[in-house]
């Protein structure tokens, strides 16, 4: 199946290189090899493959070639300089594509710059917004248990689906987090990553996970970065026009993968949202270059929403995600009266939509239907 970006993705070739960055199994290779079929000729390497990468450090490639698709090209040593060499030598006819499983824009933070050289596009597990541009039938249900990914979503069988995530999370835990940084303790980082799993949601104490699993919290700040770096989590901080204050609160830590959360079900709602609202952010910051993130609000009364929509350091709306509820939240009731913000409470199983003290009670499937993208 075609995604959403395809498009876009092909307008930016022809302009600059393109990152295209996500999860693992997200479907980067599918869709860079869709986008391959629209050119003449082209050529896919991974660095993974020995064969390939004779050619990528050969530069063995056709002068022919329009379309140049490099795989987990991050994982070579001075991959940034490498590619800085080939975009600023190759010849005027060809593109360069750039996949990775790993956070891209996080590498390139580091050492030679490619500024000025990509664009960058993030693919992300599929949502019932991309759904509805698909035209893809779906469920909130089909959702919870199978995840986003496109394999277990798309697969007829929930055993397959498990079976995939059984895979998927052997994967991960053996190959990429090797890969990306020499761990020491493999078994540490494994009970990090379970402890996450049964916190989603919640803001998360690095000392209190440090406890449990006998390490430093240094060490399991680093170990939750790393599985940041590689899109297994990402972090929901606490909003502040402070940033450097904001980033000293605890985070709320949600998984890429739905089907990964051990909760009951609305942690798993309240993780689809996340991811979600993450995926409608980057296409603000992606397609439309605003600068856009997602927070959570929480005073030391203990009044606190799940997600607040910013924009420019302003907060666009706040959302909070019941699984059944009917009553608007205390917390979301107390910062939209006191700071006049627009305010919408999700509620995966409602009755009635309805505005309520000037809050928008709305179903879960309305409301992730119509996230922009």
């Amino acid at each position: 199946m075609d995604r959403y970006q395809k498009e876009a993705i092909q307008k930016d070739l022809q302009k600059k290189m393109v990152l295209l960055a996500g999860p693992r199994q997200a479907g980067k290779t599918t869709l860079a090899k869709r986008i391959a079929t629209e050119f003449k000729s082209s050529i896919y390497l991974t660095y993974d493959n020995t064969e390939d990468r004779k050619i990528l450090l050969n530069e063995g490639w056709l002068p022919s070639t329009e379309l140049l698709i490099f795989d987990e090209l991050h994982k070579m040593p001075e991959w940034k300089n490498y590619l800085k060499g080939i975009y600023d030598t190759k010849l005027p006819h060809q593109k360069i594509l750039v996949t990775g499983s790993a956070r891209l824009e996080i590498f390139n933070k580091v050492g030679d710059s490619l500024a000025g050289r990509f664009f960058l596009h993030r693919l992300m597990p599929l949502s019932p917004a991309e759904c509805e541009k698909l035209n893809k039938s779906y469920s909130i249900e089909r959702f919870l248990e199978r995840g986003g990914f496109p394999e277990p979503f798309l697969t007829q069988e929930l055993v397959d689906a498990s079976r995939w995530r059984l895979q998927y999370i052997d994967s991960l835990l053996r190959t990429d987090v090797l890969d990306f940084d020499d761990i020491q303790n493999l078994n540490a980082i494994r009970l990090v990553f379970e402890l996450l799993r049964e916190r989603v949601g919640s803001p998360i104490s690095y000392t209190s996970i440090a406890n449990d699993v006998a390490i430093s919290p240094n060490t399991v700040k680093k170990y939750i970065q790393i599985l940041e770096a590689l899109y297994i989590v990402f972090r929901v901080t606490p909003h502040s026009k402070n940033i450097a204050r904001s980033l000293l609160k605890e985070p709320k830590i949600y998984f890429f993968d739905v089907g990964l959360v051990k909760g009951d079900n609305g942690a798993r709602f309240e993780n689809l949202v996340a991811i979600c609202l993450l995926k409608h952010v980057y296409y603000k910051i992606d397609y439309e270059a605003k600068q856009y993130s997602l927070n959570y609000l929480q005073t030391k009364e203990k009044h606190e929403v799940d997600f607040a929509l910013v924009c420019e350091n302003e907060i666009e709306k706040l959302i909070e995600v019941k699984n059944g509820h009917q009553t608007v939240s205390s917390g979301l009731h107390y910062f939209h009266e006191k700071y006049d913000l627009p305010a919408v409470q999700v509620v995966k199983e409602l009755k009635r939509e309805r505005i309520e003290k000037g809050i928008e009670v709305i179903r879960g499937e309305t409301f992730l239907r119509n996230l922009a993208l």
